[in-house]
């Protein structure tokens, strides 16, 4: 479960990282009404520990990752296995005034993302847009199986094998059914949009738990942190970016022949979001 609140590592590895030394991320302008309760009385010193915390979790898992690669070698098995480490979300250290998961910003999108198979593949770096669906048929393909009958991702075999890809995407998509908030995110741009209409049971309360349906838009070339929401003197781009969405759905969601047969692609989206527990 690690790197995991609340950090669970050996006690000898307390002493891996002094909190005083790391920075408390700044807030932005727009931050404080969705800050969840839970952080609001952190004191600089909690928000340093907690972030210290993290990095010494992350240290220990490390450590253990390499005690298995070593152990794949001792067994003579390391070039005739593919070993893929991932994980299923990120996670912000401050950032935004949060310490967890459940939101778009991009310290909670991102994931780490190694494949290895011995001898096979180069060692190289990737930095185009990829999602978690794509692994599925990565491995399968890497291993010569037969393809899902249902394939929502495509192979990044192309990626290890030189480096590039043919299908390169041109955005992400991601989803918190919990919230009710969809995300897109492209090389320049982040999107978000949320109903703003179910109160949230993970614990991260915030002052206004129902606001109404939202969206928000951060232009990534000059706002990296995600601070300043521009959506509303970008009309156009914010009605591209709920057609993207609705695309997105229609093709993948198991329910999307029940679609409405009405409603604005507002009232669509919102249908889609509804988790199903609701």
């Amino acid at each position: 479960m690690e790197p995991h609140s609340p950090f669970r590592f050996p006690v000898e590895e307390r002493t891996r990282f002094q909190a005083a030394t790391f920075p408390v991320p700044t807030v932005g302008p727009e931050d404080h009404q969705q800050i969840p309760l839970i952080f609001r009385d952190l004191r600089d010193d909690d928000k340093r520990g907690i972030i210290a915390a993290y990095y010494t979790s992350a240290r220990f898992l490390d450590g253990n990752i390499g005690a298995v690669l070593e152990h794949l070698r001792k067994l003579g098995m390391d070039d005739n296995t593919v070993v893929v480490y991932t994980a299923d979300h990120g996670y912000m250290l401050g950032q935004h005034g949060r310490f967890e998961k459940h939101c778009g910003y991009d310290p909670a999108l991102r994931v780490p993302l190694s494949i290895r198979y011995g001898a096979h593949y180069a060692p190289r770096v990737v930095r185009d847009l990829t999602e978690h669906v794509d692994l599925t048929s990565t491995i399968l393909d890497v291993l010569d199986a037969p393809p899902l009958a249902v394939q929502h991702g495509q192979s990044l075999r192309p990626y290890l094998e030189r480096g590039t890809h043919s299908k390169q995407r041109d955005h992400i998509f991601s989803e918190y059914l919990e919230n009710e908030e969809a995300y897109i995110r492209t090389h320049d741009y982040k999107f978000i949009y949320c109903t703003g209409r179910r109160a949230r049971t993970e614990g991260y309360i915030t002052d206004n738990p129902t606001p109404g349906r939202y969206v928000r838009l951060y232009d990534l070339r000059t706002d990296a942190g995600e601070f300043h929401d521009i959506s509303q003197s970008q009309p156009r781009r914010v009605a591209e970016f709920k057609s993207l969405l609705l695309k997105r759905f229609r093709s993948t969601h198991p329910n999307a022949a029940a679609e409405p047969g009405s409603g604005s692609n507002d009232e669509v989206l919102d249908w889609y979001l509804r988790p199903p527990d609701a």
